[in-house]
């Protein structure tokens, strides 16, 4: 517990003016932090960062991440950077010729389904943050999130008796899961009266409310999905960059969940 403590009190120092400052710092941090994920995806396959499509998989996870402007700026006006993620893509399919066919197009797919889900989450992490209220609707989530898996915790070690999801994640039961949503609601209610709905989010109180228990929910599969992931390649944790809390997928996992929804109901 304490080495959790430490190792948090030391992230949050790092990652707080991070986010206050936002602009580039920002977005060459998600782009680390998202070639860190594809890197302990990849780690739980067994499989090398520094390879052929470990590499292309950490770059079309990049071009999610990082915005159009200034990055991919020799693009013509007209054409989006999906376009340039795509050319990533077909030089990964293009290993089953390289390769004579002995690289399947089901292996293939997993860089590409790596990429996609650690670059859309974190590409709109850096998303909301350059929006003139971006700080605002970052903390925001992040308070969601991690309201949630304190009220899930907590509720779940007084009253949890249900088991939620046991074939994946046997420590989590329905008791806490509900305790989470609660958790979120009551902290999201607290934030937006400080920070008004209608002002930042553009919708009212009660609708943003509504929202948060989607955000929860959501939140918390992207916890499952992630443990649905270690269990399967039969891994404890993601990585062990962060002592005590293992790697950052196990961190953000929630987020890349979160975030991309908050794009979908029109928060970011």
């Amino acid at each position: 517990m304490r080495t959790r403590v430490i190792t948090a009190v030391v992230a949050l120092a790092i990652f707080l003016p991070i986010l206050f400052i936002g602009g580039t710092i920002l977005q060459l941090t998600a782009a680390l932090l998202a070639v860190i994920g594809v890197y302990e995806l990849f780690r739980m396959r067994q499989i090398q960062l520094l390879s052929y499509e470990g590499v292309l998989a950490a770059l079309g996870a990049i071009v999610l991440v990082l915005p159009k402007n200034p990055w991919f700026s020799f693009l013509p006006v007209n054409t989006e950077k999906w376009m340039l993620y795509y050319f990533v893509v077909m030089l990964i399919l293009g290993l089953s010729v390289i390769s004579k066919n002995t690289y399947t197009f089901d292996e293939a797919c997993f860089p590409v389904l790596v990429s996609l889900y650690v670059g859309i989450g974190f590409g709109n992490f850096v998303s909301a943050r350059m929006d003139k209220d971006g700080l605002i609707v970052l903390m925001f989530a992040f308070l969601v999130v991690w309201s949630t898996d304190i009220g899930a915790y907590m509720f779940g070690r007084k009253y949890g008796k249900n088991k939620l999801w046991p074939e994946i994640s046997p420590n989590k039961t329905v008791e806490g899961a509900l305790g989470g949503i609660l958790s979120a609601v009551v902290v999201a209610v607290i934030y937006l009266i400080i920070f008004p709905a209608k002002q930042y989010f553009d919708h009212s109180l009660f609708t943003v409310a509504l929202m948060t228990i989607v955000l929860s929910v959501v939140g918390q599969f992207g916890d499952l999905v992630e443990s649905a992931f270690k269990r399967h390649y039969g891994v404890k944790d993601s990585g062990k960059i962060l002592p005590g809390h293992g790697g950052i997928l196990d961190r953000f996992d929630s987020m890349l969940f979160v975030f991309p929804i908050m794009h979908l109901l029109g928060l970011i």
